[in-house]
């Protein structure tokens, strides 16, 4: 329970200073200097445009329904009754990203790292979008994948959906394109969700675990 209760905390922190303008949001006026004082000249300016690139909704989207397609195959040879649920499970992930972040945006509306006042109907910074949306694709993707791989497989699918959302994350404050605290809000939502998300999940490959598809992957 301490993932879930850290990240439940975490976020309704952050909310409330960004709600209130508090204190907290110090921190990101400080990450904000110490990455102004590190890019001059750098090399590392083209590597954060790209990681952000990879919240977009494409590609991000478009590798969440393949890895859903995917999933259902292995689940399905790894003698799963309900093989075919990582597709919804997929489908409704693409559905919820926007129902869980455009409402939060409108309603905190928050300025971004240039300070420009929001237009009218414009959506705020806070939460970031993109990083919910790498952290909520790639991890429903991994997650569903490994319910029917091998324990080194579904370690490897982890570790490349969390550096992935980390790296975007990274890349959006890098780029200047997000407050450090609006990220860190996102990846704590997407937490929130996947710690439950893996609890109802079933485990397809352990009913079956010399199944072809299970025992295929490495």
């Amino acid at each position: 329970m301490a993932v879930p209760v850290t990240a439940a905390l975490v976020l309704l922190a952050v909310s409330w200073q960004v709600a209130v303008d508090g204190p907290l949001l110090g921190v990101d006026r400080a990450v904000r200097r110490a990455v102004h004082g590190a890019r001059p000249n750098s090399l590392l300016d083209p590597l954060g445009h790209a990681l952000s690139d990879l919240g977009s909704s494409l590609p991000a989207i478009p590798v969440l329904l393949a890895a859903g397609l995917l999933a259902a195959r292995w689940w399905r040879r790894a003698g799963a009754a309900r093989w075919w649920t990582p597709l919804p499970v997929a489908a409704l992930t693409a559905v919820l990203i926007p129902l869980l972040v455009v409402p939060a945006k409108a309603a905190f509306a928050r300025p971004g790292p240039l300070g420009d006042p929001l237009e009218p109907g414009q959506w705020g910074w806070y939460p970031s979008g993109h990083t919910a949306t790498a952290s909520l694709s790639y991890g429903v993707a991994a997650l569903l994948l490994a319910r029917a791989a091998r324990p080194r497989t579904a370690r490897w699918l982890a570790a490349g959906a969390a550096l992935l959302a980390l790296g975007v994350g990274a890349g959006l404050v890098w780029s200047d394109y997000h407050w450090l605290l609006d990220v860190a809000a996102s990846w704590c939502l997407a937490a929130l969700v996947l710690w439950a998300l893996d609890r109802w999940l079933p485990r397809p490959g352990a009913a079956a675990p010399q199944a072809s598809g299970a025992s295929s992957l490495r």
